[in-house]
């Protein structure tokens, strides 16, 4: 038994950790096969250091003793008095085996802010340079020196992009042994060390609401650190805290102004710690000693829109050296109201690298390349000419008729013509590159104008393309798996999907990088079943709930987007198919990763919420007043109370299931049986039962017509997923299903959200029709899935339609999550994965599935082909499926198979009562056989 990974829940990086108490987990394997081997017992032991790193000074800090326990996730670690402020820690977790036997983790290191700052004040201490009453204001905060946030907020005082550098000289003699930087900067920056990225991220900081959370990020940039002179630089660009619209397009802006600028100061924040190794430690702050200059970037619109001098570019600026004489002091600055807060979601940064596959000359001049594959990008373009020459940059989806970029909605026209990017030209005689500082978009072609590629048009020109590139840019949270099949149809949907997904997660879950950008809370949990077999999303989603705890308004109500960029108004404001994120994702969590430390923060914001939506219960508890099935017929709501009523039921119990967590067993009564109201209130009003009038079989109708009963997909799914269904009209409503699925011509006729209960359904055991879900997605006219992939698009759109504004919307993608769960068959039953159930799709029209999924207890494999075995003394033949399965470590998979599908050999396979075989860690090699009966 060894250890193969650790962590910290909630935290994607761990340099700047501000909690007094952290949540830990471990993933285990084991060497041979199919071994019995189990955790029996753990102890984890956090180590601190007085020095710079936790070496051989290393002394015990907290120590949580040998504990009886196979548990290996959510192991709390709340040394008394928590951790101190920057400091470096460690921890380490060993493990024993049934038979005594131990195994030990390597040290997993983590270094502290400012945890107990974290619920004061933000870095206010700036107002002492013109504000020095502050300090008998703030006194205890002033005198609390060790544990407090030192620097100052600095910047010009404009909203232009800026260049803040800090030249710091090390005694020759003296050279730290650990150098960590806390910064933040505002709306994004990039931080460098003497000329180089101290990271690999982007987009610095994440998206927040700036009024309520500032987040900070940690660098270790020991390696990057000299002896002798060392530059801090930073870049501050723009993005939504304080969005430059100059002459270009911007989206929230559009109609009616309702964007929310945070701030009018472009202002960044740093900390640089230099630890050393006789234990002493140093800071240096950012103040007016920092010099500060405006930027060759003179527009970041975060909307792919920025205008960039090269002539302006200070060359060797964030280097040793460089003369900053001329550079203005920096200015103290009021900066934001957000508290600050560790960044603790996985960071953006750049994946794929895209060449396009083939490029146009327009008559206009112009040449359009094409990636090959639609995507959110930051574009790279290489080009060499003379001083002052203009490159112009813009970027599409689509392609119009004349084959220039095209927006095919008429209502963003303004998106053709006002979005792009302008790069001036240094005239060096060598090629230069120019990629986007603080901006990106989503984008399959990409059109310059003002250069050319070859040599002979550039003469008519001047400047000449060397090369055009770009990069994927999303989320580094951990990719986790694939599935793929023997359909090329099917497996151009799932990279389809998969891109969709990709491209919209960022410090949130979006659903569209192009146009909005927005917040939307709807796919951040629609989307969630189906974008955890794509990423480790855990502490994305945590700090999504953050987002949704600093966005809720006083009477409760959970907005339909966190941040708020922009105000909505009405429904695109208040609908609890959008605002049930609050409750819905930490039962998600949970369930996904076995992760529960977020219900104590979350709990009474959701309760504020259902006291809210209380106040919005018609007929005694029906909820219609929201956005119903957004999406169907392009964006009709119906179904309002089927879906929202369904939605504020399944809110009511997963706030029940988070007091039961909570040890709140008088709560947990409370909203059980405000629960079951609402099950008989649904139930009273939805539910046509079978009589004299209605012969066939019960079903449920919707209230989209006052008086009339219709007898919809979406009504029964819905019912059906969020389990209210009384066992006595499950068959019923299955009949009823099925039926006007046939009556449809197998069309998709739901919405986005309907669109998720009818792919669930569908997959039930006791429906089983994965015909009917393919039908559905080769429809030839829309709604269709391969509709849009034969028009050779490559990521889905934003609506059924062909010529659709945004075609990288990702809210019609909760079909995949059916190719993983009810194709590859790959489902949680107990938390994390602790136990699943596997249902390969064997049966079905796929001759061969494979895929993986790497659960929260390390990796799950399944691969399963067909072939049909001829028999030696007849003419018959028989189908065969070869099986692979591999389980993880301390899991155990139930394998579940239809009745005309046994396995040829079963030997030291267990098979339990209700006929499914048990299959504990290891890997399995079967040979099914069908019944062709």
């Amino acid at each position: 038994m060894n250890i193969t990974r650790c962590g910290i829940h909630g935290f994607s990086e761990t340099l700047g950790i501000d909690a007094n108490d952290i949540r830990v987990y471990w993933v285990l394997g084991a060497n041979d096969n199919h071994s019995l081997l189990n955790q029996a017992a753990y102890q984890v032991i956090v180590y601190s250091s007085q020095g710079s790193s936790v070496d051989n000074r290393k002394s015990t800090y907290w120590d949580s003793g040998r504990v009886e326990s196979d548990a290996q996730r959510n192991i709390i670690c709340n040394p008394n008095g928590g951790f101190r402020a920057t400091t470096f820690y460690c921890w380490q977790v060993t493990v024993w085996d049934q038979h005594g036997r131990s195994s030990q983790s390597p040290l997993n290191e983590f270094y502290t802010s400012y945890p107990r700052s974290s619920g004061l004040l933000p870095p206010y201490s700036m107002n002492q340079t013109y504000m020095p009453h502050t300090s008998l204001i703030f006194r205890t905060w002033f005198e609390d020196e060790a544990e407090r946030w030192k620097a100052v907020w600095i910047g010009n005082g404009g909203d232009k992009p800026i260049y803040l550098r800090k030249s710091i000289l090390s005694p020759a003699s003296i050279k730290p042994t650990r150098v960590v930087v806390f910064a933040s900067g505002l709306g994004h920056f990039t931080l460098t060390v003497n000329g180089s990225p101290a990271s690999h991220h982007v987009l610095d900081p994440g998206w927040t609401n700036y009024h309520r959370t500032v987040q900070f990020v940690g660098y270790d940039v020991t390696s990057q650190w000299s002896s002798e002179e060392n530059v801090i630089g930073a870049h501050v660009g723009n993005g939504f805290y304080a969005g430059d619209q100059g002459d270009r397009f911007f989206w929230p802006m559009y109609e009616d102004n309702t964007y929310v600028r945070y701030g009018n100061e472009l202002c960044f924040f740093a900390e640089i710690h230099l630890h050393y190794e006789d234990g002493s430690h140093q800071t240096v702050i950012s103040d007016p000693s920092w010099r500060v200059a405006n930027s060759a970037t003179s527009l970041a619109n975060i909307y792919a829109s920025e205008d960039h001098d090269r002539r302006r570019y200070p060359v060797g600026w964030d280097s040793p050296g460089y003369d900053d004489s001329h550079w203005a002091s920096a200015k103290p600055l009021t900066g934001p109201r957000g508290k600050l807060r560790y960044q603790s979601q996985p960071p953006v940064v750049l994946h794929d690298t895209f060449h396009p596959v083939k490029h146009q000359a327009l008559p206009s001049g112009a040449t359009v390349f094409d990636l090959g594959q639609n995507s959110s990008i930051m574009v790279r373009v290489e080009v060499s000419g003379p001083a002052g020459s203009e490159i112009i940059i813009r970027y599409s989806e689509t392609l119009g008729e004349d084959g220039a970029v095209f927006m095919p909605d008429p209502l963003f026209k303004e998106f053709e013509s006002g979005v792009y990017s302008k790069f001036i030209l240094a005239g060096t005689g060598e090629p230069e590159i120019w990629t986007p500082d603080f901006s990106f978009t989503s984008a399959r072609y990409i059109q310059i104008h003002g250069a050319s590629l070859s040599k002979e048009e550039a003469a008519a020109v001047h400047p000449t393309i060397h090369s055009v590139t770009a990069r994927h840019v999303s989320s580094a949270a951990r990719k986790l798996g694939f599935v793929k099949t023997d359909k090329d149809d099917v497996n151009a949907l799932i990279n389809a999907c998969y891109w969709s997904f990709s491209s919209n997660i960022f410090s949130y879950h979006t659903d569209c990088p192009q146009i909005e950008k927005f917040g939307w809370l709807e796919v951040t949990s629609l989307l969630a079943p189906a974008t955890q077999y794509v990423r480790d999303m855990e502490d994305v989603y945590c700090k999504i709930l953050d987002d949704i705890i600093d966005a809720q308004e006083p009477n409760g109500l959970v907005p339909t987007m966190a941040p708020e960029m922009r105000y909505m108004c009405g429904p695109l404001h208040v609908t609890i198919t959008w605002g049930c994120a609050v409750c819905f994702l930490p039962e998600l969590i949970k369930r996904y990763y076995g992760s529960t430390h977020i219900i104590a923060r979350i709990y009474q914001p959701c309760v504020r919420y259902m006291a809210y939506m209380q106040t919005k219960e018609r007929h005694g508890g029906l909820i219609e007043h929201g956005l119903g099935d957004w999406g169907r017929d392009i964006a009709f709501g119906n179904h309002q109370a089927n879906i929202e009523t369904a939605v504020y039921y399944r809110c009511l119990r997963n706030v029940a299931m988070m007091a039961r967590e909570l040890h709140l067993p008088t709560d947990e009564a409370e909203f059980t049986r405000r629960a079951d109201r609402i099950y008989d209130v649904y139930n009273r009003h939805l539910l046509v039962v079978r009589d004299k009038t209605n012969p066939d079989y019960a079903f449920y109708t919707s209230l989209d017509t006052p008086g009339a009963h219709d007898c919809t997909m979406v009504a029964q799914a819905v019912a059906l997923q969020f389990g209210l269904v009384s066992a006595e009209h499950r068959a019923d409503i299955i009949r009823a299903f099925l039926a006007d699925a046939e009556a449809s011509g197998y069309r998709m006729q739901a919405g986005e959200i309907g669109l998720k209960y009818l792919w669930n359904t569908l997959a039930e055991p006791d429906v089983d029709r994965p015909d009917i879900v393919l039908a559905m997605a080769r429809q030839e006219e829309h709604p269709s899935y391969m509709r849009f992939l034969r028009r050779g698009e490559t990521t889905l759109s934003e609506f059924w339609q062909d010529a659709c504004r945004s075609k990288c919307h990702d809210m019609l993608g909760t079909i995949y999550e059916w190719f993983y769960a009810a194709v590859l068959g790959v489902q949680p039953v107990g938390d994390a994965y602790r136990t699943w159930t596997l249902r390969p799709l064997v049966t079905g029209e796929f001759g061969l599935v494979e895929g993986e999924v790497e659960c929260p207890y390390g990796m799950i494999q399944v691969r399963f082909e067909r072939r049909r075995q001829e028999s030696e003394s007849s003419s018959s033949s028989s189908i065969l499926v070869d099986l692979e399965i591999g389980v993880p470590f301390g899991t155990k998979c139930s394998l579940i198979l239809p009745p005309r599908v046994v396995v040829k050999e079963e030997e030291g396979l267990q098979r339990g009562s209700d006929g499914t075989i048990s299959l504990l860690q290891g890997v399995y090699r079967l040979v099914l056989h069908v019944s062709e009966d």
